[in-house]
């Protein structure tokens, strides 16, 4: 049994929930998110409450259970308060800034490293050293900053490199003579 799928979801007063057989839409004051159920789960929608449960109780459909009242509970945080990952850039000479709606870095190499976010994640620099991904799609942000964090990533020597706030590198020691 999924401890997770047993949770019934509430739905706030600003987001609509509709169902159309196995596609589930959220609209809210953030915008509007999709996502469609696997076979074997069900939704049901019972005023404010959200439910999810699986057709046949075994291994794939019990998996598939926990995970799609996850989803459904991510559209409706995402088209309510939307999801924000911010990243840090540590090294002497590491740069962060717009240029227009691309970012452009400096991190290092002979040439500057820029990236265009996809439609629906919007990318900050509000300091030199700071990157901060936005948007409503928790998969979509979470890639975005997964593609510009693997551009340099933090090294375990001197710690350069780009990481998230609050990330951990755990620093190894250098050679000794």
């Amino acid at each position: 049994m999924s401890r997770i799928g047993k949770k019934p979801i509430t739905i706030p007063s600003a987001v609509t929930l509709t169902q159309d057989g196995q596609k589930i839409s959220a609209k809210g004051p953030k915008g509007e998110l999709n996502f469609t159920l696997p076979e074997g789960v069900t939704g049901k929608i019972d005023g404010d409450v959200f439910t999810v449960n699986p057709l046949v109780i075994n291994k794939s459909g019990v998996s598939l259970w926990g995970m799609c009242r996850t989803m459904v509970a991510n559209l409706i945080e995402g088209v309510t308060n939307g999801y924000k990952k911010e990243l840090e850039l540590k090294g002497v000479g590491y740069r962060a800034q717009m240029k227009g709606s691309m970012l452009s870095m400096q991190l290092g190499f002979s040439h500057d490293v820029e990236y265009t976010a996809p439609q629906g994640v919007t990318i900050t620099a509000p300091k030199p050293t700071s990157v901060i991904v936005e948007g409503i799609d928790k998969q979509k942000v979470g890639q975005v900053a997964a593609i510009i964090r693997s551009y340099r990533k933090p090294e375990p020597y001197k710690g350069k490199g780009v990481r998230y706030v609050g990330e951990y590198v755990r620093s190894k020691e250098g050679k000794k003579k």
